[in-house]
């Protein structure tokens, strides 16, 4: 039976990085998904009268972080950051991190995301475009200028240690850390970042997972018969 428990461990372990990387293959289009990973650490679990089993177990999940590519696409307001740091947007349950940068004007002339959060500057305040104007230029630290005046900059932020960020959804982060502005942000104006996942590379652990789940699933059922069989031959000797 321990030979069981060790195996079911691992089948938990595997369906779970099964859904991760299924989850990384579904977005490998979407604007700004960063690519997720499985981090397994060893269980040690005590037997009553036994010796005790060493387990996996999927500990924690974390995110890579590495450039996804930039795609120019004429969008006025569109927006991706080279290099280090994330826009930051205004929801209901707080602000939050993100790299997708495709956003627009609402009814108020706020810049807004996809679902409608508010886009923040540099300062932490909601990032107003004029109804009326008529261009918007951007610098390269995110500077934004309206019809020729300066209007603003579009806040770019960092944490100091990104593996305490906490995903929400495909494309957002939340904190517990402080959040600080990036000193030289480099800002592309009519550009988005896509996803950084590996898509080939993905596919690939998917099937090796899939094998290594089934070939699981495989030895627990010829554990399930070999039981079965030694508790008839016992139930036959002394019935």
């Amino acid at each position: 039976m321990d030979t069981a428990y060790v195996t079911l461990s691992r089948q938990s372990g595997l369906m779970d990085e099964m859904r991760l990387v299924a989850n990384n293959i579904a977005n490998a289009n979407t604007t700004g998904y960063r690519q997720q990973g499985l981090v397994f650490s060893e269980y040690i679990r005590d037997m009553p009268n036994s010796p005790s089993l060493s387990m996996s177990r999927a500990e924690a999940r974390n995110s890579s972080m590495q450039q996804g590519v930039l795609t120019q696409t004429g969008g006025q307001f569109d927006f991706a950051i080279e290099g280090d740091g994330f826009f930051m947007v205004e929801t209901e349950n707080g602000n939050r991190l993100t790299r997708a940068g495709s956003f627009s004007t609402n009814a108020d002339g706020d810049l807004v995301s996809m679902d409608g959060a508010r886009v923040l500057d540099a300062n932490g305040a909601p990032v107003f475009i004029p109804p009326d104007a008529a261009s918007i230029d951007v610098g390269s630290d995110g500077t934004l200028s309206v019809d020729g005046q300066l209007l603003g900059q579009l806040g770019v932020f960092n944490v100091a240690d990104t593996n305490e960020l906490v995903r929400e959804g495909n494309t957002r982060f939340r904190t517990d850390g402080a959040i600080e502005p990036v000193d030289e942000p480099v800002v592309l104006h009519r550009f988005l970042e896509g996803s950084n996942v590996n898509a080939i590379q993905q596919v690939t652990r998917l099937v090796e997972i899939q094998r290594a789940y089934e070939l699981g699933q495989s030895f627990l059922e010829s554990e399930d018969e070999r039981v079965r069989g030694a508790l008839k031959a016992l139930m036959r000797r002394f019935g």
